[in-house]
């Protein structure tokens, strides 16, 4: 029985890692410097949001909400019970029990997505609440990984501090606000949205644009401000990944807001790849000097 259940486990992992392999790239270059037991939880996290955000962007059907709700439910009932029948779902819950995720992340991230069936134009309240939704939680999700991906069993589940959360709140930020200035044209276009407050779908000057790079350079400024309380592994894997989004900022802010409008700016393989070889090693060269050392509490 117990050799049955570990199967299954493997099995909704590797299917997790599947949808990781499948739609990104950046992500999962990153996600490749972990060690086994974090790289397994942050495929579970990716995939989870991949599947909802796939209902609200791509399906798009009649049956979406109910989907979502359905989809919601599963993941509620799962991490309960540490089992689903679907499996991106199960191997989810496996994450979130070992890292401490629950309902005050799972929550805001439904929410957001849910968003997306009806709201086409933000105002700041609505952008911000969205923006925490649907990625600075899954920040926090990704930091809960870190942190407890070699906590034996039985040991406590270790909570991030003030610091580290917000450094994790404003990483999630600014991924999401780069991927909505690369998807501009597509989602006016498509799906007649545009997240931005004060910028109507379709339409994007260059005043409007210098304050979404400034506030987007705000957020990276944070979230590298609590880089080098990571721990070692997780801190280069993160580093990577900011190398990359550092990367398709500088090209974003060199692109005119019309062409943005026309074409979603990307990198090549062999650019992501020097990137990536870049930031680690410069990351790795400073190993985490002059910071502050990692601070995080065991839940009894």
């Amino acid at each position: 029985m117990q050799e049955a259940a570990t199967l299954y486990d493997r099995t909704a992992a590797r299917a997790s890692g599947v949808v990781l392999a499948g739609y990104s790239t950046s992500f999962g270059l990153g996600s490749r410097l972990l060690g086994r037991r974090a790289r397994r939880d942050i495929e579970a996290v990716y995939a989870l949001v991949r599947i909802a955000d796939e209902v609200v962007d791509t399906h798009r059907g009649a049956d979406a909400g109910a989907m979502l709700d359905e989809l919601e439910a599963q993941t509620s009932r799962a991490l309960v019970s540490g089992y689903s029948t679907n499996l991106v779902v199960h191997a989810f819950a496996a994450a979130a029990a070992h890292a401490g995720i629950g309902h005050a992340e799972i929550d805001p991230f439904f929410a957001s997505m849910r968003a997306d069936l009806t709201v086409r134009v933000h105002d700041r309240e609505s952008y911000e609440r969205y923006v925490y939704g649907s990625a600075e939680v899954v920040g926090l999700m990704c930091l809960a990984v870190f942190l407890n991906a070699d906590r034996a069993p039985g040991e406590p589940v270790r909570r991030a501090d003030a610091g580290l959360v917000l450094g994790a709140r404003a990483l999630g930020a600014a991924f999401q606000k780069i991927n909505f200035l690369r998807d501009l044209g597509a989602d006016a276009g498509d799906l007649g949205r545009c997240y931005f407050p004060g910028v109507q779908p379709g339409a994007l000057d260059r005043r409007q644009l210098g304050e979404i790079l400034a506030e987007i350079e705000h957020d990276l400024r944070v979230a590298r401000g609590a880089l080098p309380r990571l721990p070692r592994r997780a801190r280069l894997a993160v580093a990577a990944t900011l190398g990359l989004y550092d990367t398709l900022l500088a090209r974003l802010a060199d692109t005119p807001p019309e062409e943005l409008l026309d074409r979603r700016v990307r990198l090549g393989g062999a650019r992501k790849l020097a990137v990536v070889l870049r930031s680690v090693a410069v990351e790795a060269r400073l190993g985490g000097h002059g910071s502050p050392a990692l601070s995080v509490r065991a839940d009894a």
